[in-house]
């Protein structure tokens, strides 16, 4: 069976229990397996836990002196690999049984791409700060490998996706998205546009780095801009629901009337994201506005 290689990006985060946790499910791949973490300029404070993970066989754990990005360092990892087949998986991921690697496995020839999915615990945090973060979570990403196929490209995440070696490298992530977010809404047009096929799969992994709410929108905001940026420089996008709606308004005139009545409002949504009761509408009218503003310069 062919190599795997387990692709861990490092970032202010002890990846231990994850690595820990992939190695005893190792004898599952019928094939040699790799795990290769690398930090991406973390603070000293979260690197000291992870060092220990060079000792570890089949691990290397190495660090770069200063922040790359997201996509810079997914690329380098698998610059790295040995192996024919890469997993890439999220610093705060952790595995929900001790079956992950074996489905993984028995999947493998369905596609040259899988994606597991995502899923968040069941009960609501006891903080409002990390309430929005959560329900975002749960009502748009952990969606079952059913409903994600229905668009299999345009659902494509990097966390949680097993992808054959050489497809990454040809395609890459585009580094000069060097804010957060759609690194991989780049990567799933591509694969799209030369017809290669992506496979869905209920084999999600949970995520256990629930953010507070203003850092959630912050990476929000960066989100959008990134969008916006793909748009304007290679007329990606069109056909994600965000874009769509702006470019209706700009069509019908309304842009600026639209902009106008939501910055009357910006407080009193900014406070409701920031509440134990956050709503999702909110949050969809707050990047449209966003995307309206970014559209306009």
């Amino acid at each position: 069976m062919p190599g795997l290689s387990v692709l861990i990006p490092v970032f202010n985060r002890n990846v231990t229990p994850l690595v820990y946790a992939l190695q005893a499910q190792i004898k599952d791949w019928d094939g040699p397996v790799e795990i290769l973490c690398l930090d991406d300029g973390s603070r000293e404070v979260e690197r000291l836990p992870n060092q220990q993970l060079s000792k570890l066989t089949g691990v290397c754990y190495e660090e770069l002196p200063h922040n790359i990005g997201r996509a810079a360092i997914r690329n380098r990892l698998a610059h790295a690999a040995r192996y024919e087949w890469l997993l890439l998986l999220d610093n705060d991921s952790l595995l929900p049984d001790s079956r992950f690697l074996a489905r993984y496995a028995a999947a493998r020839l369905q596609a040259p791409v899988l994606v597991g999915g995502t899923t968040y615990e069941h009960t609501a945090p006891s903080t409002a700060e990390l309430t929005l973060r959560w329900l975002y979570g749960r009502l748009r990403e952990a969606r079952p490998a059913a409903v994600r196929q229905r668009a299999p490209h345009g659902q494509l995440t990097l966390n949680n996706m097993l992808v054959e070696t050489k497809l990454f490298r040809q395609f890459g992530l585009d580094e000069q998205l060097t804010r957060y977010g759609h690194e991989d809404t780049k990567f799933g047009w591509l694969l799209r546009q030369a017809g290669i096929q992506v496979q869905h799969l209920d084999n999600p992994v949970l995520h256990d780095g629930l953010e507070p709410a203003t850092m959630f929108l912050q990476k929000s905001h960066e989100a959008v801009r990134n969008l916006a940026l793909l748009y304007r420089a290679e007329g990606l996008g069109s056909d994600t629901k965000l874009l769509k709606a702006a470019l209706q308004l700009h069509r019908w005139g309304l842009s600026e009337a639209v902009r106008a009545a939501f910055k009357l409002r910006q407080t009193q949504v900014r406070r409701n994201l920031l509440s134990v009761r956050p709503s999702l509408r909110q949050l969809d009218a707050l990047k449209l506005y966003w995307m309206l503003t970014e559209l306009a310069e």
